[in-house]
Formats: C-alpha cells, structure tokens, sequence
C-alpha cells in the first residue's frame, strides 16, 4: 500500500531534544498529513528532560519518544530531510530535500533556553507544513 502522504525525517546528534520536538511539533501541527520520522547519528539514552518539559507546558507529549539511530533506510524512505547539527553524517539521496536548520542545542540547557528553541522549531514547522501542504493551515487541527 503506498502513501500519498510526504514523509519528513528530523536528524540531530543525540536525537533527545532538538528532533523530537520538531517531530512532535509536526505530528501535532499537521493533523496526520505528513509521516513524521526522526533520528540521531549517535542517540543518546534517553529524552531530554528539558525539552520534554517545554513540549509539555504547550500540551505535545514526547516523553514516551526513545532515541533512534539514523539509517540509512530512513533518509531513503523520507521525501524531507532536516538536519540540527549533525554535521555530513546524514547520508545524501539525489532528489530528497534537505535542509539544515542552526539551532541551539538544548542539552544541559535550562528551561528558558529550551523554550526558546521550542519556540523557534514551532515557527519553522509551521513554515514546512505550508510548504508541504499548502492549502492546510498551520496550527492544531481542530
């Protein structure tokens, strides 16, 4: 069965704070419309705390999200790919879109800076979601 649906891939180092909330964003954000993937070329343990925290204050829960490894299979299987800093580790696909996106990294950072980069995340999924599926808003679903 295929999929009509775009499929991004979020990849940061870790894959515990900076990818998670950018996928929990878009899971939230687009209502279902676009597969949302994410991984970390070396994930960490666990979640950061922090960042679950930060989703949580604005009612997105990714405290049962687990640090994933990239693969390559993943980057195959996306038709986006958003890059936070993990430097060439991503494999490259001729006609996959990339794009890298400079953001602070959360970790060992306290809750005013990790919202902050909440905040920055939101406004770029919303911009990604209307460059996806530009007749769909952005903003929760009902």
């Amino acid at each position: 069965m295929t999929t009509t649906k775009p499929t991004v891939l979020f990849v940061c180092v870790h894959n515990a704070g900076r990818s998670q909330m950018a996928a929990g964003f878009l899971k939230e954000l687009s209502g279902g419309s676009i597969e949302v993937l994410s991984a970390g070329s070396m994930p960490g343990n666990r979640i950061n705390p922090v960042a679950v925290e930060a989703m949580a204050e604005i009612g997105i829960d990714i405290a049962t999200e687990q640090p994933k490894k990239l693969s390559t299979e993943a980057v195959q299987a996306s038709d986006v790919v958003i890059t936070m800093g993990c430097g060439d580790e991503c494999p490259y696909f001729p006609g996959k879109r990339y794009e890298d996106w400079e953001l602070t990294d959360p970790a060992g950072k306290g809750i005013e800076t990790v919202r902050q980069v909440r905040d920055e995340i939101r406004t770029r999924i919303e911009g990604l979601i209307a460059s996806l599926a530009p007749a769909q808003p952005a903003g929760r679903p009902r």
